[in-house]
């Protein structure tokens, strides 16, 4: 199997800062224990107050100042405390972590980070048990909760504190990681409104505007990602930087502090069902523990709290859940208050809830995470050594091998092994042939499978077994179907590859083939004919975009053809050397250059004839104008859904998109558009009939709408758009009414593009998976084979389109794949339209009834998308 060493490690990890155009130089070498340049440590230690000019709780603090009051602590703390900065957010904003141990363990730093990698097998070497535990404190992943950013300075001081006897005899058993701020973009987004708007004298009222946040508020990163729902994912560059850090430490206990709602009191574990499977029981105990720790300070100040509500341990997606399946204790915190609340609010029940309040109780269950550390420190590693040793020699589970199919598209192996690479998951690959029977996860079903020569293999018999499992699992097991996220999320669908799960162990070869990993090039043909590329994931779409904004002339194949002994589907890419003689000389170069960098395979050829379907240049192979794309934005978009479609075209494609906002949307000239997207969001309020009418004006005359989720829902059954919604209780495709003129078979209104060219549980559908029958003759599906896996999380329940659109994605019967969805909402997921289009006059509607960008992480839904912008109506 693939072994990965903290060297390679870190080694990944600047190749993801330089990517990302983080200078290497504001990092130090080593083993992320960097010592930061030291502030003055002149005069004595300053409490927050003395520092920042005014009581905590006062006001709230931009995060610079959290920066500087923590490198004053550790200025005043040499010896015991080190600030070590891991990398920066999208807005050039520093990410650090403050590492804190006693004079004793200081100097041991490095050992003991190494030790924890030994104790959970993922370094070679014999590991101690009598070393400290370690306890990663993390705040402020949502910007606008941003007590933590306050409480943390507290938390600091204590830490730093001589006289503190208690904190000094808790670090003598543990070491202590505080992140101040995992989301600085946020928290100044938030901090900074709040500080401009709020009244001289903080008003409690509800309706006071300083507790109206505005669009898009502070919650999420630059993106408009949340951040606390990218930890399995790592789509995000805070994401991945924190995470390269974490895996050094390996921590035995993880703590994530956060707010709700105003009215509530505050949270700390036992958290609520549903438990994954995969929380062992000692996890589950220790839940438990902590728990006790914070009841006790809690009950002493009289302070309301709840446990074993709402906050589940279930998707891997949270930072309480994935350090959970890394081996942690891992928990969440919420303190009642949120963007919402202020310095001042006043409660439903009379009360006023001050910031003050709300960081005394976050520093209390601060100092209580560390207390119980420290005084289980022995138990803690114990259990944390047992829990990778029985991972790599009892792994549970009913299966014991995932095969991914080496006949997979090159650049969405690359993709998913480097994804493997950053979890530290190892794999191997198949030396031979072998028949044998497992679940294939593009059937949906248990039955006989071919294992082919370099297949890749990731075994259970491993220390992150726990985690393959999670992360693999076809069909997670929901103990309790309250919960507020999704509930199937396996790799294979969600890279929508072809793979396997095997109930036995298979051999496999740690080396790779070097025929595996095939890097982008083309044949070596001295000034080829053209260069065909085929068009099957993200990364052939990046090709596309790079390859027309070096204004190369690109032309996609409408129907397959072949050529030179080999097939292509439609879709592929067609670059012929006529057409870009403007480009000389470097015509070879730019393109072969391009191709290597997005990671796409070319193939030159000699010749425009093709032995089946159309040569070169006829007329089913279209010229691809490079469209000027829009993005709305604004009051009544899903911030989230915005930014899915911001960072797709910024930090996945390189390709320019302009933000238009919903505030002035009316007086764009869309004539200078060619595609307007319409992210998901609640459009009824800020669309009024004269801006659709436009909007219809600037489609008839050539324009490209594609309308995501909500914003296909507001184009629904009005005039001139042809997707309809059907009655609740009506499974029939087209409706009770129509399905009587279309005759006893619902499927009628299909035609192929190719041939012409809890109760309320009950109606959700909770990020559930769904096998979606695809008309791959339609430049909506190209790439695609006749089905599509999609992570659906809303019931559809629309009819076909009738005359004039196209049916390209539907959810017929027995398509449901994993994850929960209520009873109510399951007739609204059979027979219905999920993606297609229709024209309008010249122009197009795109209708993408689900997101094939959520959260960035549903990798497979992405080249979908690009043939949504690219290729449909070209």
């Amino acid at each position: 199997m693939t072994q990965r060493t903290t060297t390679t490690t870190q080694r990944g990890f600047l190749q993801l800062l330089t990517a990302g155009g983080l200078a290497l130089g504001m990092l130090a070498a080593g083993p992320a224990h960097a010592q930061t340049t030291a502030a003055d440590a002149a005069g004595p230690l300053l409490t927050p107050a003395q520092f920042l000019g005014y009581e905590l709780g006062a006001r709230f603090t931009p995060q610079a100042d959290v920066n500087r009051y923590a490198a004053h602590v550790v200025a005043h703390s040499p010896g015991q405390m080190k600030l070590v900065r891991y990398g920066q957010t999208y807005e050039h904003r520093p990410l650090q972590v403050v590492e804190v141990a006693s004079k004793e363990n200081f100097s041991k730093l490095d050992e003991i980070a190494h030790n924890n990698r030994r104790l959970a097998s993922l370094e070679s070497g014999t590991a101690s048990r009598q070393l400290p535990a370690v306890a990663w404190l993390s705040y402020n992943v949502h910007g606008n909760e941003a007590v933590s950013s306050e409480a943390v300075m507290a938390v600091l001081y204590d830490l730093a504190n001589a006289q503190d006897a208690e904190m000094q005899k808790y670090l003598r058993n543990t070491v202590v990681l505080l992140d101040p701020c995992v989301n600085p973009d946020g928290h100044d987004r938030y901090v900074n409104w709040y500080n401009r708007v709020h009244n001289q004298t903080p008003n409690a009222s509800p309706y006071s505007w300083e507790h109206r946040e505005p669009w898009p508020g502070g919650r999420y990163n630059h993106y408009y990602f949340d951040l606390n729902r990218d930890w399995a994912w790592q789509t995000q560059q805070e994401s991945r930087q924190r995470i390269a850090l974490y895996t050094q430490w390996m921590p035995a206990v993880h703590a994530d502090f956060h707010e709700m709602g105003p009215n509530n009191s505050y949270y700390f574990s036992p958290a609520a069902k549903p438990f994954h499977a995969d929380i062992t029981p000692f996890q589950r105990k220790f839940q438990g523990v902590i728990g006790d720790y914070n009841e006790k300070v809690f009950d002493k100040n009289n302070w309301l709290y709840f446990t074993r509500e709402v906050y589940d341990l279930f998707a891997p997606t949270y930072g309480d859940t994935w350090p959970s399946f890394n081996g942690a204790i891992g928990m969440t915190y919420e303190q009642g208050g949120g963007g919402a609340a202020g310095l001042r609010y006043g409660r439903i029940d009379g009360d006023t809830l001050t910031l003050t309040q709300r960081i005394a109780h976050h520093h209390a269950a601060s100092r209580a995470t560390i207390q119980a550390t420290a005084e289980h420190h022995d138990e803690l590693l114990r259990e944390f050594e047992t829990y990778f040793t029985t991972a790599k020699t009892k792994p549970g589970g009913e299966y014991k091998t995932f095969v991914i199919a080496a006949g997979n598209d090159p650049g969405q192996l690359r993709s998913f092994t480097q994804y493997l690479d950053r979890q530290e998951i190892k794999y191997g690959f198949a030396p031979k042939q072998v028949k044998t029977k497992g679940f294939n996860y593009l059937s949906n079903k248990t039955e006989e499978v071919k294992i082919e020569p370099r297949d890749i293999v990731v075994s259970m018999y491993q220390p992150k077994s726990t985690l393959v499992k999670v992360l693999f699992e076809p069909r997670p097991k929901l103990e309790d179907s309250l919960t507020y996220d999704i509930t199937a999320w396996a790799l294979p669908y969600s890279f929508g590859v072809k793979a396997y799960a095997l109930p036995g162990q298979l051999a496999a070869n740690s080396a790779a083939p070097a025929t595996t990993m095939v890097k982008g090039s083309a044949a070596a043909i001295d000034k080829p004919y053209a260069y065909l590329a085929r068009w099957n994931s993200l990364q052939d779409v990046r090709f596309l975009s790079r390859l027309l904004q070096q204004k190369v002339k690109v032309r996609f194949a409408e129907k397959a053809f072949e050529a030179e002994g080999q097939k292509y589907q439609p879709g592929t890419l067609v670059i012929t050397r006529t057409g870009n003689e403007g480009l000389g000389p470097k015509f070879d170069q730019l393109v072969r250059a391009q191709a290597d960098s997005a990671g796409t395979v070319v193939q030159a050829v000699k010749s425009g004839f093709s032995a089946t379907g159309g040569d070169l240049g006829s007329g089913s192979v279209h010229f691809v104008k490079a469209p000027t794309v829009a993005v709305v934005a604004g009051t009544g978009t899903d911030a989230t859904a915005f930014g899915e479609v911001w960072h797709f075209f910024e930090q996945q494609l390189g390709y320019p998109i302009t933000v238009l906002g919903t505030d002035y949307l009316s007086t764009v000239p869309l004539a200078k558009i060619d595609v307007l997207i319409l992210p998901d969001g609640n459009y009824a309020d800020v669309y009024p009939e004269r801006v659709l009418e436009a909007l219809k004006t600037w489609v008839r005359g050539g324009g490209k709408l594609i309308a995501m989720e909500g914003a296909a829902r507001f184009l629904a059954d009005k005039r001139d758009f042809l997707l309809k919604t059907r009655p609740a209780g009506d499974s029939a495709a087209t409706g009770k009414t129509a399905g009587k003129t279309a005759g006893a078979n619902p499927y009628k209104a299909l035609r192929r593009y190719g041939d012409a060219q809890r109760r309320g549980l009950e109606e959700q559908a909770q990020g559930s998976i769904y096998r979606v029958a695809l008309d791959n003759s339609h430049p909506l599906a190209f790439g695609y084979g006749d089905t599509y896996y999609a992570l659906v999380r809303s019931p559809l329940g629309y009819k076909f389109l009738t005359q004039g659109g196209w049916n390209v994605g539907v959810i017929k019967k027995n398509s449901y794949a994993a994850g929960f969805t209520g009873k109510q909402a399951q007739p609204q997921l059979v027979d219905t339209f999920v993606l297609g289009a229709q024209d309008l006059g010249r122009g197009q509607v795109v209708y993408l009834g689900d997101n094939p960008l959520f959260r960035a992480f549903w990798q497979s839904g992405k080249l979908l998308f690009g043939n949504a912008v690219f290729l449909v109506g070209q």
